[in-house]
C-alpha cells in the first residue's frame, strides 16, 4: 500500500488510476486553489495600497505581512499535506526554554526553519496558486468535455466550439466530444497526481524538519532529561539528609531520655518502669524503620565507597546466596552510581520474590564506554517486563541516564538481567563532576 502519491506514481499508471490517489491529489490542489483566489485578490488590493507609501515603507510592510503569515501558513500546509502523504510532517521549531514573547521571538528569528517558512510564504502568494489552479482547470476542462453534451439540452450554453474550429452541433459531434473527454480523463488524473507530487515535495523540502534540527532537538531533550535526573537525585539526597540529621537524631535523643527514666523507675521498683521500657522499645523499632527508609532512599555506603561496596552489602542481606564480583577502577558520577545500585538491588529483589533460585551472581565490568552489570540466577526463568516485577520501571530509570536494560529469561532458566550504563567517571572531564555541567560543556562526556 503506497504511503504517498510519489509511491503511487512509481507503481505505474494502471495501479495509480485504479487507486484513490488521483482523487486525493485533486482535492489537495482544489483546496489550495480555493485559498489562492482570495489570497490573490488580497495581494492585488494590498499592492495598490502599498504603492501609495514611500519606497522604504512599502518594502517594510511587504516583509512584515509575509513574516506574519509565514508560520500560520506553514502549520496549515504541514497539516494539509496528509491528503497526499500519510507520513506525518513534524514541527521543525524548538520549544523556547524561557517563557515570554521576547524569548519566543528571539528563538524564532535565529531558527533556519523560520526563514524557510518565510520563503515558502512568498511562493505561496505567487507561484503555488498557479500550480493549484492549473490542476483544477485541467480536470475542469476534461469534465466539461464529458458533461457538456448532456447539460446543453437543460442549459443554454451557446455554440460549443473546441480548439477554435470544431463546432459541435450534430449528435455525432457530441458523442465524439464525450469520447474525447473520457480518453483525456486518465491523462488528466495522471497529470494532476504529478502536480500534487511536485507541490508536496516542495512543501517537505521547506517545511519539514531537517536531520540537523532533529539531532539538535534530541540533544536538547537529552540535556533536559539529565537535568531532571540530577534535580531528582539532589532532592532525594536532601530528604535523606533531613531524615538522618533531623528525625533520626531526635529519635535517638528520645530513646536515651526514656532509658534514663526507665533506669530511675527501676531503682524505685515502680510499675511505670515497664511502661517506659515498652515506650523505649517502640521508639527503637521506629528508629530501625527510619534507618531502613533512609538506606532505601540513598545508602551512605554508596556515597562513601561506591557501587561495589553498596551492592556487596545488599548481597549480604539477601536470603538467596549472592556472589558479587564488581570491578570498577574509578568512581562514577553520582547519577550513574545511583542507577547502577538500584538496578542491581531491584534485580536481586526480583530473584528473591519470583525466581525460586538457590543462588545468584552479580558481576560488573567496564566494556568500552559502558559499565555492564549482570545479575544471573539459577531460578525457573520466564520473567517478563510486563509481569509486574518492576522491570519496566527499572528500564525507564536506566534510560534516564542514557543506559539500556536487557532481560534474558527463557522458561526453565537461567535468568540474566543486563544493565548497560554510560561510563562517566568523576575525573573523565575537566568540568564539574555534576552530570549536567559536563553535558552542557562537552556532550562527548554524555
Amino acid at each position: 500500500m503506497p504511503l504517498n502519491c510519489r509511491q503511487a506514481l512509481a507503481r505505474g499508471p494502471r495501479l495509480l488510476l485504479t487507486s484513490s490517489w488521483p482523487w486525493r491529489s485533486f482535492g489537495y490542489l482544489f483546496c489550495g486553489a480555493l485559498v489562492a483566489l482570495p489570497v490573490a485578490g488580497g495581494v492585488t488590493n494590498g499592492l495598490f495600497f502599498i504603492k501609495s507609501l514611500p519606497g522604504y515603507a512599502e518594502l517594510m510592510v511587504v516583509l512584515l505581512l509575509t513574516v506574519l503569515i509565514a508560520m500560520p501558513v506553514a502549520a496549515v500546509e504541514r497539516f494539509r499535506l496528509r491528503m497526499v502523504d500519510t507520513e506525518p510532517v513534524g514541527n521543525p521549531h524548538v520549544t523556547p526554554g524561557e517563557p515570554g514573547l521576547r524569548a519566543w521571538l528571539w528563538l524564532r528569528v535565529g531558527e533556519a526553519a523560520t526563514w524557510r517558512e518565510f520563503g515558502y510564504a512568498i511562493a505561496w502568494t505567487s507561484l503555488l496558486p498557479l500550480i493549484d489552479l492549473s490542476g483544477v482547470l485541467l480536470v475542469g476542462v476534461v469534465v466539461i468535455l464529458v458533461l457538456a453534451p448532456f447539460v446543453e439540452p437543460l442549459v443554454d450554453l451557446g455554440p460549443l466550439v473546441i480548439l477554435g474550429f470544431w463546432h459541435v452541433s450534430t449528435p455525432l459531434d457530441k458523442g465524439l466530444v464525450v469520447l474525447l473527454g473520457l480518453a483525456l480523463l486518465p491523462l488528466a488524473a495522471y497529470l494532476v497526481t504529478v502536480l500534487a507530487v511536485g507541490r508536496a515535495s516542495f512543501v517537505r523540502l521547506l517545511l519539514a524538519p531537517r536531520e540537523s534540527e532533529l539531532v539538535a532537538r534530541v540533544q536538547a531533550l537529552t540535556r533536559s532529561r539529565i537535568r531532571l535526573a540530577d534535580a531528582f537525585e539532589a532532592e532525594r539526597r536532601r530528604i535523606e539528609r533531613d531524615l538522618h540529621d533531623g528525625a533520626q537524631q531526635r529519635l535517638v535523643g528520645l530513646i536515651m531520655t526514656l532509658g534514663v527514666v526507665e533506669h530511675e523507675f527501676a531503682q524505685e521498683q515502680s510499675d511505670r518502669a515497664e511502661l517506659v521500657a515498652n515506650a523505649r522499645k517502640q521508639a527503637e523499632g521506629v528508629l530501625a524503620e527510619l534507618r531502613e527508609l533512609i538506606h532505601g532512599i540513598h545508602p551512605q555506603l554508596l556515597t562513601a565507597r561506591g557501587v561495589a561496596a553498596a551492592v556487596a552489602e545488599v548481597a549480604d542481606r539477601s536470603p538467596v546466596p549472592v556472589d558479587v564480583d564488581i570491578t570498577i577502577a574509578q568512581r562514577l558520577v553520582p547519577a550513574v552510581e545511583s542507577v547502577a545500585y538500584f538496578a542491581v538491588k531491584e534485580g536481586l529483589a526480583n530473584v528473591v520474590k519470583h525466581s525460586r533460585a538457590r543462588a545468584a551472581r552479580v558481576t560488573g565490568r567496564q566494556e568500552r564506554d559502558h559499565l555492564v552489570l549482570r545479575v544471573v540466577d539459577d531460578g525457573v526463568g520466564g520473567a517478563r517486563p510486563e509481569g509486574g516485577s518492576g522491570l519496566q520501571g527499572l528500564a525507564d530509570r536506566v534510560a534516564v541516564v542514557g543506559g539500556r536494560l536487557k532481560l534474558l529469561s527463557p522458561p526453565g532458566g537461567p535468568t540474566e538481567l543486563v544493565v548497560e550504563l554510560p561510563w562517566r567517571t568523576v575525573n573523565s572531564a575537566s568540568c564539574s563532576p555534576r552530570t549536567t555541567s559536563c553535558c552542557e560543556k562537552d556532550s562527548s562526556n554524555c
